[in-house]
């Protein structure tokens, strides 16, 4: 363990600190503290307040926000992680598998590098907070930080965001640690190849294999690729390398966007809208995968599992199968463990 010393060369009566270690802190989205509404409300306040999710004037969006979303959506959203929520430990399936995820690269990164490195996990909203994280590490002697936002591809509203939290964290440490962000790794060949084996384990279990494979990433409004956003040919490469790896040919691997909000255009075609088109076109058994969510969340297994598989059905659909997110399967956990490998050369080599 690395205890407290008195720096050399400082006098008697200087404090004691601890230093020399590294700090990989792991970043998700976050979660509600509970599926009531106050929690799920303050949750959802600090979500929908932030700037890079929604970019509308405070004057214009906060009273809309306050008075009318928050009165209500805490109730809906509630229900639908009610559907989801791991009851024995009380939390939702996004902070177990983010948890799941942490302690095996945790025991990953302390094979390779021993006492010198800390491994944790943040929240960009609700808990354990970034803020309470840094503080910890910082603590406990790192004076040099490693923030891995687990997002395969850069878009503001999630990388950027969870960076800007990091930084303004950084802000109210007297001794700043040293940092480096991880960036996106859409086109890793690590996790190209996690993402092929999830597919094709899912297919060998299958009778009848799926007429066409569905990639369906987050959505965001269109106006922000149009603003320098490159989250739309980020998917878009990786659902070309995913098809490449697989060797398939032709249309089996279609691009799609879920979960719009607001009247605006966001990023087509929409899933829940194109799985109902392809079931009237004659594709009767679809598989759908998410390759940007890096943990199993309310977006894939309440949206993806609930809404669009009724989509598919209502539509004529018969076989509609979810591949889950890579979570802690263990050729995931290799692939984050070289991503932090890499991100670490000159600090830990």
């Amino acid at each position: 363990m690395f205890d407290a010393i008195r720096p050399a060369h400082a006098p008697a009566d200087h404090p004691k600190v601890k230093m020399g270690r590294v700090g990989i802190l792991l970043a998700n989205l976050g979660t509600p503290d509970d599926y009531t509404y106050w929690p799920m409300r303050r949750y959802l306040n600090e979500f929908l307040s932030d700037r890079r999710v929604i970019d509308y004037p405070a004057w214009k969006w906060q009273p809309i926000l306050q008075s009318i979303i928050l009165t209500k959506r805490p109730f809906s959203s509630g229900e639908a992680y009610k559907s989801i929520w791991n009851h024995d430990q009380g939390e939702s399936p996004l902070m177990t598998i983010t948890k799941e995820q942490t302690a095996k690269l945790r025991d990953t990164m302390r094979t390779r590098f021993g006492d010198q490195v800390m491994v944790d996990f943040c929240m960009r909203y609700g808990n354990p907070s970034t803020k309470s994280k840094v503080r910890q590490m910082v603590a406990e002697g790192c004076d040099r930080i490693l923030f891995f936002p687990l997002y395969p591809h850069y878009a503001g509203a999630t990388t950027a965001t969870a960076n800007d939290q990091f930084f303004r964290a950084l802000m109210e440490e007297a001794w700043q640690p040293a940092s480096r962000t991880v960036p996106a790794y859409y086109d890793e060949p690590t996790y190209i190849a996690a993402l092929a084996q999830s597919v094709e384990r899912a297919y060998a279990a299958m009778d009848t294999k799926p007429d066409i494979l569905v990639c369906s990433y987050h959505g965001m409004p269109e106006r922000y690729l149009q603003q320098g956003d490159p989250y739309h040919c980020q998917c878009v490469k990786t659902s070309r390398l995913l098809k490449e790896r697989l060797g398939w040919s032709g249309d089996r691997i279609i691009s799609t966007f879920q979960s719009r909000f607001g009247p605006e255009d966001w990023l087509k075609p929409y899933t829940v809208d194109h799985v109902a088109e392809l079931a009237r076109q004659g594709k009767k058994n679809i598989a759908v995968i998410a390759p940007a969510f890096s943990a199993d969340c309310i977006e894939t297994l309440e949206e993806i599992n609930e809404e669009i598989k009724e989509s598919f059905e209502e539509a004529g659909g018969e076989e509609f199968t979810y591949i889950p997110c890579l979570n802690d399967d263990d050729s995931h956990i290799a692939a984050l463990g070289t991503i932090i490998e890499n991100n670490l050369r000159g600090w830990l080599d």
